[in-house]
């Protein structure tokens, strides 16, 4: 453990210089650069709420976020999938982006994907100004009454979950992508799937119960749900919240294995 993080520290220079090129490749020949990462969505929760808004309501009638505004339901939810989807695709693609210079110069290899991963977080973060914006405004025009309490806090416990289940996942696709390179298409369509069951822009509590309990296997609605919920000062659901923490940390000791099995053989598939 204590080489592992000498090593670590000794390449965390070229970890920040790495975070930077990723971000800055993001937004490269855009003319707007970084204010994408505030109008992108703020975009697509003003598309998802006209389009869904009409269908459910202009409030969330779910039980557990009652009259909260249904664009700021929105948005915290598309937020918290966009990380994840944008992280892990990054991730699975770093060792086979970066085979040139894994050919050349020794760097420890999982650094490649944890920086396409911070890179993402970075911009994640940045982006939550928008849902900090947009609950200010339905505050100040007195469509939605907030309670301010120390649960608002608690939300970070739910982002730092997300960072592991993404860091999880995204050092198992990006092993499996250097041998097996349909796993991208794959994940296209895994995504899609995790998108809908992550209850996005629809309320859980209007399934059915069997379909509720299928919902809450997806880690990720865990993750999202106990979000919204600290977010709107409530407290964690506790039972989502040791479900998708174990599950978190069981894919990134899973990822880290089988990482650390395979990255010698990278360099004859890459």
């Amino acid at each position: 453990m204590r080489q592992f993080v000498n090593n670590f520290r000794k390449y965390t220079y070229l970890l920040g210089q790495l975070v930077k090129k990723n971000i800055k490749l993001r937004y490269r020949r855009s003319y707007l650069g970084m204010l994408w990462t505030l109008i992108e969505p703020l975009l697509t929760m003003i598309v998802l709420s006209v389009v869904f808004g009409s269908m459910l309501g202009r409030n969330s009638t779910d039980a557990a976020f009652d009259g909260v505004p249904f664009p700021v339901y929105v948005l915290t939810g598309r937020l918290l999938y966009s990380f994840f989807s944008s992280a892990t695709n990054s991730a699975m693609k770093s060792i086979r982006v970066n085979g040139a210079m894994i050919k050349k110069v020794y760097v420890p290899k999982y650094i490649y994907p944890l920086s396409g991963i911070l890179a993402n977080f970075v911009v994640f973060l940045i982006s939550l100004v928008v849902l900090l914006g947009v609950m200010i405004f339905f505050l100040a025009t007195g469509d939605y009454k907030a309670p301010m309490n120390g649960h608002m806090f608690m939300s970070i416990i739910p982002l730092i979950n997300l960072f592991v289940l993404a860091m999880g996942v995204g050092m198992v696709l990006s092993t499996l992508c250097v041998f097996f390179r349909d796993i991208e298409y794959l994940w296209s369509v895994m995504l899609m799937l995790i998108m809908y069951c992550s209850a996005i822009f629809y309320f859980v509590d209007k399934m059915s119960p069997g379909t509720q309990k299928l919902v809450k296997l997806n880690p990720l609605f865990g993750v999202i749900n106990n979000f919204r919920r600290a977010f709107f000062g409530q407290a964690f659901d506790m039972n989502l919240l040791i479900y998708t923490s174990v599950f978190s940390v069981v894919t990134l000791i899973f990822g880290l294995f089988i990482f650390y099995k395979k990255q010698d053989s990278f360099i004859l598939n890459i």
